[in-house]
């Protein structure tokens, strides 16, 4: 098992891509310490892991609040001891044109998606550091690299989130830490289920290997990225979209 004795932290794990990644990084061997604000779903993901003989605990957090996010890292933190690697998954849309566009959701989805991630990173960054080794791996999109019509707010978080991976990757690549990013495309999750099919099979024309991705997918090349066949991998957008984007 590649991340045998290694613990994750997983944001937004409740459902979609940090559900699938929670239970990857779990068969792979990991303790994983899961986040969301769905304590149900949380507990029940749990369940599947500490079924299969694995380690897992919930930790409710909204990642929007900096103060849930410190006092949930802490706790993770004292019953995991470490965080050896921390993907930051968490994510929301609150689509609009730009002339329409609220200033609220501009400030939630930038909060949510890209400040969440600036609030994990520097809570589990003492304990890479200690250690001399740790992955950040943090979930952007297709759309942060292209950017997409009515997603103003969605592409600029996921966009940002690109430039925190490369600024951290430079900062902490002397400790033995590597930041890398992985950019979905069309992945079939709850949030992509509320597109039209008008939507869907435009989409489906504008990907070369003809299907819609699925969570595994992403949680596959997380796995890779957490893992030390990676150790020579950091600053890097690893693109998972089927040919959507190429380049």
């Amino acid at each position: 098992m590649k991340l045998d004795g290694r613990v994750a932290l997983v944001t937004g794990a409740s459902q979609g891509i940090g559900h699938a990644c929670a239970l990857a990084l779990a068969r792979e061997g990991a303790s994983v310490a899961v986040a969301a604000r769905n304590q149900q779903k949380l507990e029940e993901l749990v369940g599947r892991i500490t079924a299969t003989g694995g380690k897992a605990a919930a930790f409710v957090i909204d990642v929007a609040e900096e103060e849930q996010v410190k006092s949930g890292i802490k706790s993770a933190l004292a019953q995991f001891s470490k965080i050896d690697i921390l993907v930051n998954n968490a994510g929301i849309t609150r689509d609009q044109l730009v002339m329409r566009l609220k200033r609220a959701d501009w400030d939630a989805v930038l909060n949510t998606n890209l400040t969440s991630a600036y609030l994990c990173i520097q809570q589990v960054i003492g304990s890479m550091l200690k250690q001399r080794w740790g992955r950040i791996i943090n979930i952007t999109s297709v759309f942060g690299q292209m950017g997409q019509a009515g997603q103003a707010n969605y592409a600029a978080s996921k966009a940002g989130l690109i430039g925190l991976t490369m600024a951290m990757a430079r900062e902490v690549a002397s400790r033995n830490i590597t930041c890398n990013a992985v950019a979905p495309g069309f992945i079939a999750t709850s949030m992509t289920a509320l597109l039209s099919e008008e939507f869907r099979q435009s989409a489906l024309k504008a990907i070369p290997l003809g299907r819609i991705g699925g969570p595994d997918d992403i949680a596959n090349a997380v796995c890779f990225l957490a893992s030390e066949e990676a150790s020579y991998i950091t600053g890097h957008v690893l693109n998972v979209n089927g040919g959507m984007l190429m380049g």
